[in-house]
């Protein structure tokens, strides 16, 4: 078994790419709701730091909520494959907890075995950031990962593994900064080849450290 490792990726119940969200955002409505907003808690929007503000947040929701599109998979015949692992890292994701609406920073290592053709490599950080790109929860988001590559692929032979460093742990609850949370889905090979899914825990876990 031979093993190849990509670095970081160029840079991003619905379990479908496309179709999110499912209207188009009337940022002048969410503006309006985030001044309003502002006002209950204490301040005032037409004040100096915070003129424009709301509209910048209303902005920033219909691009975060409306993520490139363009996730069209490509993949390449490759017959001269012997048995290959290969593992993408380094793909690092932001999202929002759907329970706090407070981000959570997503690292994602995702391992296949290639059977006669081999998956573009920018394409794994363009699905990862498709799914993070609402509102989430780190085991949907890891489970949407691992099963939309294995449409891709055509088989099963699939490993995703995720650390997460959620905001709403850190800055609030128990406010514990270093806590991270690690989800994995492994199917395929991964599943029932203890040696195939050590080795690729080992080495999605080296590439967290040494990030």
């Amino acid at each position: 078994m031979t093993t190849s490792v990509a670095g970081p990726m160029p840079t991003q119940d619905t379990d479908t790419v496309s179709g999110w969200p499912a209207a188009p955002i009337d940022t002048d409505r969410v503006a309006d709701l985030i001044a309003q907003l502002l006002v209950e808690l204490g301040e005032d929007p037409s004040r100096d730091g915070l003129i424009g503000t709301p509209a910048r947040v209303a902005a920033w929701w219909s691009t975060f909520l409306s993520p490139d599109s363009d996730a069209t998979v490509t993949c390449f015949p490759e017959a001269q494959l012997s048995d290959q692992l290969v593992i993408v890292g380094g793909m690092s994701v932001w999202s929002l907890c759907e329970h706090h609406m407070l981000p959570m920073n997503l690292q994602v290592t995702a391992g296949y075995v290639p059977e006669g053709e081999v998956v573009g490599l920018s394409k794994f950080g363009r699905i990862a950031r498709q799914f993070a790109g609402r509102l989430q929860v780190q085991e949907r988001f890891t489970r949407q990962v691992a099963e939309h590559l294995t449409d891709v692929i055509g088989h099963d032979n699939i490993a995703v593994a995720v650390r997460g460093e959620h905001l709403c742990m850190s800055m609030r609850g128990v406010q514990m900064e270093a806590a991270r949370t690690t989800s994995l889905h492994a199917s395929g090979h991964f599943k029932t080849d203890p040696a195939l899914s050590q080795q690729f825990l080992t080495l999605a876990a080296a590439q967290w450290n040494a990030a």
